[in-house]
């Protein structure tokens, strides 16, 4: 559901009027004659005359049907989570309310992804687009032996053509509705990926790449890092061959005891530092060496009693980092710390707090989701070791009825928000709308919809979601299926 020119639950941009029509050549000179008045009977005087729309009824009467219209959402607009479909009903999307829209389909669904960095160039609007991720995937457990670390490429994705077959906005394009394509290099795996995250560490040499690692939180307990350089060159190196040797992981972490889902590598430190977190409220850091190697640090951070659903570092401070746990908590931590304790501790929920994405545009702010669907925004200024200080949220969404699975920052405004639920829908939402007291009673004749609320995405047992840095506006998201899209809310 958009809440810009056009309201669907799946949502581009209305199409721009043609050009006027030419004016009429009148000789002046020359008597134009007499023309037949086919309605020369209908009124017999301006007395006779009523207030008339475009469709033959009062403008108030027909702008009152519309608004009646706009409130219901329209008679085709299925509003997510707040409706049932019929047997035999499907949703299709509004594909004038995305500038780019695609499925991409791979061997087994994937529950975590990342997307990485490429040579392409930076704000790019270029159509057909091209992006590089990474995935681990989730396949029956019959059949845990097809599991792989998939490196994909992502290229033929064109923008979305509005109704008339036009392109639906003016960018420069030389794209012609093509078929997305996708490649990828498999990594066996043996086992469920949990979580995956990516980093890359600039070459020394500017004519080579940056070297590309990948965390993989396995469900088998083990940290696996791979180098994927060679993977990602291959794909734009005809003839390139990645060799067995190339798909072993360069390190394996064996300190978990526990499966776990915590994995974020610091954007602060290039030559590589990662936090791994379990299901036993366990937290370890591992640190890239000069040469090249691994070193984990036999002593894990304590504190959380319940499970690491999630750990990020902070986006402005290298020795700083939070975590976000089952037990309801989130916690601050500093690596520095000879006791291995959180510097700050916080009950946010009182259920599992889920996922968590720290704001790399202000860095005081964080924004959590919990598994009773509701997500928030915290000013870390305002949290303070004090256990009896309980701050309130910036703000505070209800809108999803089932768990968040995922949460990210916007990469360049710290305004806007994307989330993913467990009722299939990935949202949008704008934290700069500001609302008074009428406003928060409804949004457009719609209780419960938050002003707030840009834009709501159907995409089935969607898992997680990212933003693409290179691409304004565009984001990946992965379920059954991996979707990528632009929509016109952002």
């Amino acid at each position: 559901m958009s809440k810009r020119a056009a309201d669907d639950e799946s949502l581009a941009a209305p199409l721009k009027g043609g050009d006027r029509p030419e004016a009429m050549d009148v000789d002046k000179d020359h008597d134009m004659g007499d023309f037949e008045d086919d309605f020369e009977d209908e009124f017999e005087s301006e007395d006779e005359i009523i207030e008339a729309g475009v469709d033959g009824r009062p403008d108030a009467e027909r702008e009152a049907e519309e608004g009646a219209m706009d409130v219901d959402g329209g008679p085709d607009t299925f509003m997510v989570g707040r409706q049932q479909l019929e047997a035999g009903q499907t949703l299709t999307p509004d594909t004038t309310t995305y500038k780019m829209l695609h499925s991409l389909s791979t061997p087994w669904p994937c529950l975590s992804f990342d997307i990485i960095r490429d040579g392409l160039g930076e704000n790019r609007n270029v159509y057909p687009a091209t992006m590089y991720t990474v995935a681990g995937t989730q396949a029956d457990s019959a059949q845990a032996n097809d599991n792989a670390l998939l490196v994909m490429k992502f290229s033929g994705l064109s923008k979305t053509l509005g109704e008339d077959g036009e392109d639906s906005d003016d960018e420069d394009s030389d794209d012609e509705d093509t078929d997305p394509i996708l490649e990828h290099k498999s990594i066996p795996l043996n086992t469920t990926t949990n979580r995956i995250r990516s980093h890359q560490s600039p070459s020394q040499d500017p004519s080579r790449p940056p070297t590309t690692l990948t965390a993989t939180m396995t469900e088998s307990s083990q940290v696996l890092i791979h180098d994927i350089t060679p993977h990602l060159a291959s794909f734009d190196t005809p003839g390139m061959v990645v060799t067995p040797q190339q798909n072993k992981p360069v390190c394996t972490i064996r300190a978990h005891k526990t499966e776990g889902y915590g994995v974020d590598w610091s954007p602060l430190h290039p030559a590589g530092k990662l936090l791994t977190g379990d299901n036993d409220g366990l937290i370890y850091v591992t640190t890239r060496t000069d040469g090249g190697g691994f070193v984990t640090d036999t002593r894990p951070f304590r504190g959380h009693t319940g499970s690491v659903e999630e750990i990020q570092w902070s986006p402005s401070e290298a020795n700083v980092f939070a975590s976000a746990s089952s037990d309801g908590t989130v916690r601050v931590w500093d690596v520095r710390s000879k006791s291995r304790s959180p510097a700050l501790t916080m009950k946010i929920s009182n259920y599992d707090v889920n996922v968590m994405s720290w704001c790399r545009q202000t860095s005081h702010l964080l924004a959590t989701g919990a598994d009773d669907g509701e997500w928030a925004v915290w000013d870390l200024r305002q949290w303070s070791s004090n256990p009896s200080a309980k701050p309130a949220p910036l703000a505070n969404f209800n809108f999803h009825h089932e768990q968040i699975t995922s949460i990210e920052w916007h990469p360049t405004d710290d305004s806007i928000v994307a989330v993913a639920a467990g009722d299939n829908t990935v949202t949008l939402w704008d934290l700069a709308v500001e609302l008074d007291d009428e406003e928060s009673r409804d949004t457009a004749g719609v209780s419960d919809v938050p002003p707030q609320l840009l834009f709501v995405h159907y995409q089935n047992m969607v898992k997680e979601l990212h933003w693409h840095p290179q691409i304004p506006g565009a984001l990946v998201a992965t379920g059954e299926q991996f979707s990528v899209f632009r929509t016109i809310s952002v």
